[in-house]
């Protein structure tokens, strides 16, 4: 399946790596997320993209007809829209959000003296075969991360003014076996500390050298497509933003261990999926195993219409059908209950059937996904009646990019809605709509201190990129309640409040990010945002606080 390519190259060389890193300059920080490297090894800096923009699949940012294959990626027609995030594998801009995802053998086709320009090339098409049927591509990772929260999770963590350092180390190889194999291994370390931190003993933050990802991929043509299975532990990224992200904002990224198989035609394509989630928990070395408490299947679909023309400019609009399926138990699946902070412990199959319209008209972008999440409820120890799951989702991002203007900026309006229940019914039909899967935080609350359960948000977007190594976000919702009966979620958490909340809003988080491209291979972010309770909130107890977020990455 996958071709050598010849591309166009850019007028100037990229720059050297700096031998002296950010750290020296005293600047605490690490890695946002994958997708923010944009520096790609024989090209000059990128412009920066943060994580809405970068996902084409969730947010539908594009600008006409795609045709080009991004660079270091599989070319996959019209689903390289949105650096081939539209082809359910993530971002691939140079570097991919799954590493696996990236395709090297297009370095062949540069000319040796730019190859030089950059040392770490050496490292991404390594022949193993005169023939070069057999390649290896190595890839790297370190990120350094700060965090400061005053009044973190609303004030309920039992800790003020916490500042966390978060380090990861991450290193991959990539072995390609002719055109129809390939076997992919990566490897991760993950070290946290800092002064009144919290959550640390979760799976996600400290963690001793293991095996992150490894696949085996079988891949070819066959019925007029590009088809593939991949089994093993993997990131997976086909599903909604809203509902499953790979979290990367904790040192170690949300995997699965299972199966997928795609199949990519010209304006059609299909992924199945079934899969465990990985266990995070143990500490030893390379002692992670399946957790088969946690378990995520279904399919994916995704549609291209023909191409139009609005307003002078090429158009494509994409139309997804999916049905995605969650099994698990523990703390995830426990519903809240009349006792203040009480939850009623069980297991629950949540069915999530949905579809969405997505893409461009003219300089319009536009995303439109609605779920409803069907399925039970079984207490513990059968200790009341099975329930059923009566749920849904609607979630809406529409923008305007006006050409020609300075920055390139994008202006649009975010708008989501995921039901509530009531925690008062003890035999009804629960209403509360699940994202066990950690749903990804930069689309509503980079804070995680709201998740996307019993939530309506609004608010402003606003992107610009004044310089092509520069992108700045502006994000400001506003939220409430769906059900003033149900409770307050976050991130993993349900807040202990119950009767003494009154009214439905509960407050705005403005969220700002800027996202520097400084030098090839090299990030910095900053993320910033703020919590300020509504008034009922506050008298039941929550607390409105300050968020900050800085981060720096090096790639390869």
């Amino acid at each position: 399946m996958t071709a050598l390519r010849s591309r166009s190259l850019p007028r100037h060389p990229a720059r050297r790596l700096p031998r002296t890193t950010a750290i020296a300059s005293g600047v605490v920080a690490s890695v946002l997320l994958p997708r923010f490297a944009c520096a790609a090894q024989t090209y000059p800096q990128q412009a920066v993209t943060p994580p809405e923009r970068a996902t084409i699949k969730h947010v539908a940012v594009i600008h006409g007809p795609i045709k080009s294959t991004p660079p270091h990626a599989t070319d996959w027609g019209v689903f390289n829209a949105g650096k081939g995030a539209a082809a359910g594998f993530g971002t691939v801009g140079g570097f991919g959000q799954a590493r696996w995802a990236e395709d090297w053998s297009d370095i062949v086709n540069t000319p040796p003296e730019m190859r030089r320009n950059d040392w770490f090339n050496r490292l991404k098409y390594i022949r193993l075969t005169d023939k070069g049927d057999i390649w290896l591509s190595i890839s790297g990772e370190e990120r350094l991360r700060y965090i400061f929260e005053n009044k973190p999770m609303m004030g309920t963590a039992g800790k003020t003014n916490a500042n966390r350092v978060l380090l990861r180390n991450q290193y991959g190889a990539d072995l390609h076996i002719g055109q129809h194999v390939r076997a992919y291994a990566e490897f991760l370390y993950g070290n946290a500390g800092g002064s009144n931190y919290y959550g640390y003993q979760t799976g996600v933050q400290r963690e001793r050298l293991d095996l992150q990802q490894g696949i085996l991929e079988v891949k070819g043509h066959l019925l007029g497509a590009k088809m593939g299975v991949i089994g093993g532990r993997q990131v997976f990224l086909d599903a909604p933003v809203s509902m499953q992200s790979a979290r990367d904002i904790p040192n170690v990224q949300q995997t699965w261990d299972g199966f997928r198989g795609y199949a990519v035609w010209k304006s059609f394509r299909l992924d199945l999926f079934d899969f465990m989630q990985t266990n995070k928990l143990p500490t030893d070395v390379f002692s992670d195993g399946t957790n088969y408490n946690a378990r995520m299947y279904g399919a994916y679909s995704s549609t291209a219409l023909p191409a139009f023309t609005f307003m002078g400019k090429k158009s494509q609009i994409f139309a997804d059908l999916f049905f995605i399926g969650y099994l698990f138990n523990g703390s995830p699946a426990a519903i809240p209950t009349t006792k203040t902070g009480g939850t009623e412990a069980g297991s629950t199959r949540r069915d999530n059937i949905g579809s969405r319209i997505w893409g461009n008209a003219g300089p319009f972008n536009m995303s439109l996904t609605g779920v409803f999440q069907g399925g039970e409820f079984r207490p513990a120890k059968n200790a009341g009646p099975t329930r059923a799951v009566r749920a849904y989702a609607v979630n809406g991002v529409a923008s305007w990019n006006p050409a020609n203007m300075p920055g390139k900026p994008s202006i649009g309006i975010q708008a989501d809605m995921f039901s509530g229940g009531s925690y008062k019914s003890k035999d009804g039909a629960v209403g509360t709509f699940a994202t066990p899967y950690f749903p990804l935080p930069y689309y509503n609350d980079v804070t995680l201190q709201l998740t996307s359960q019993n939530l309506v948000g609004i608010g402003p977007v606003i992107e610009a990129s004044p310089l092509a190594n520069l992108h700045m976000k502006l994000h400001v919702p506003f939220f409430w309640r769906q059900s003033t009966q149900d409770a307050v979620y976050g991130t993993g958490k349900i807040y202990s409040w119950r009767n003494g909340l009154s009214g439905g809003y509960i407050g705005t988080i403005p969220q700002t990010q800027i996202a520097w491209n400084f030098a090839p291979h090299w990030t910095w972010t900053h993320d910033i945002a703020g919590f300020a309770a509504s008034q009922g909130m506050r008298r039941a107890g929550a607390r409105g606080g300050v968020f900050y977020m800085q981060t720096m990455e090096f790639k390869f």
